[in-house]
């Protein structure tokens, strides 16, 4: 009689954790694989199938689903390792860290720290520490200063209004009725490599040449129902109100007969005259406006990234109609294997973390970070 495999008891708290994990940018690889491998000893996958699954060993899956066992969360992190003491003193550490979370004389010319910068700087100042230690100091309070991100404020006199709206069609859908979320990404290019792509080899990227010929570019209408993940889609040459109303269109004939809710994003042609006569003569379709310099809360952003990494930005094409019969092709293979794109965050946890303080200058604005 087979052994029967024992599910790994996890809360849904910590099921929003380990996604994040698994789907975080930049996090150390380690981390999503420790992730992945107790979210499906949760769903009470075999040990076995989980290291398959993985790419990793049996043992590794026994090691970490038994420290999540014990631990929670906490099990997954690194344990502490034994090794000789520091060798920076406290009062060098510290100076370290004022001047690389503190802004660069502007006599120096530049916008953040290197180690070897800043050990100059330290020895000018009699504390002689190597550009190696600084780096070491920096790894240990995990700070970067040659990264950077970009954030966007929203000054949305509705935000709140907004974004309860949105979030709340994904996580609690009106019954009966089909949420959808339609974009259009302009400006694609059909570019065609001067030479033959390189392919991937052992120690090897796939690599491109720099230069290309252009041979135009268009515009991709996607709706992605939020329910099962799938796209109807359409490739036009512009976007504006009329390719925008076409779309429509398209998509009320995909979906007859049902309630329509529709996220788009404030582009002009969304709110123009012909289109609200259209909404007019046809009620069942309503439309949902994201806030100003909030289209990071409409889904179908997910899947045009999803596209462009699979299918558009290592691709070759010799005219516009290739580019648009490659897209197709990605889109019905999406639909064929395509999964719901899960929202979790409620919008109280979003405006808690996306609103900036009020000041003299800003009545209300949200911030983003990229």
């Amino acid at each position: 009689m087979p052994n029967r495999v024992r599910t790994l008891q996890v809360s849904d708290e910590q099921r929003v954790e380990l996604r994040r994990r698994v789907r975080a940018k930049g996090a150390p690889a380690r981390e999503a694989e420790r992730a992945r491998i107790v979210l499906l000893a949760a769903d009470g996958v075999p040990g076995v199938d989980i290291a398959e699954r993985v790419g990793c060993s049996e043992p590794t899956v026994i090691r970490w689903r038994s420290r999540f066992d014990a631990a929670g969360l906490a099990g997954l992190d690194d344990a502490a390792r034994s090794g000789k003491p520091p060798t920076v003193p406290g009062a060098v550490r510290d100076r370290i860290l004022t001047l690389t979370l503190t802004e660069p004389p502007t006599e120096l010319g530049i916008t953040h720290w290197s180690s070897r910068l800043l050990a100059d700087r330290l020895r000018r100042e009699g504390t002689p520490v190597s550009h190696a230690t600084i780096a070491r100091v920096w790894r240990h309070f995990d700070i970067k200063p040659r990264r950077s991100g970009t954030f966007k404020f929203s000054t949305d006199p509705e935000l709140e209004a907004k974004v309860r709206d949105i979030v709340g069609l994904y996580l609690d859908p009106p019954e009966k009725a089909v949420v959808l979320c339609v974009e259009g990404k302009s400006q694609i290019q059909a570019l065609d490599r001067t030479a033959p792509m390189l392919p991937i080899r052992p120690g090897l990227p796939a690599s491109r040449t720099h230069d290309y010929v252009r041979h135009g570019t268009t515009t991709l209408f996607a709706a992605l129902e939020v329910a099962t993940g799938k796209v109807v889609d359409a490739c036009m040459p512009r976007h504006r109100n009329a390719e925008f109303l076409r779309f429509l269109n398209q998509v009320a004939k995909a979906y007859p007969r049902k309630q329509l809710h529709i996220v788009c994003d404030n582009y002009g042609s969304h709110k123009h005259p012909k289109v609200n006569a259209w909404l007019t003569r046809n009620p069942r379709i309503q439309l949902h406006f994201t806030p100003t310099s909030g289209s990071w809360l409409n889904l179908v952003e997910v899947f045009f990234g999803i596209l462009t990494r699979q299918a558009i930005r290592r691709g070759t094409f010799d005219s516009v109609a290739d580019l648009v019969d490659t897209i197709g092709t990605y889109i019905d293979a999406w639909n064929d294997r395509c999964e719901p794109l899960t929202w979790t965050k409620d919008a109280d946890t979003i405006l808690a973390k996306a609103t900036h303080p009020k000041n003299s200058k800003t009545q209300h604005a949200s911030v983003t970070r990229h």
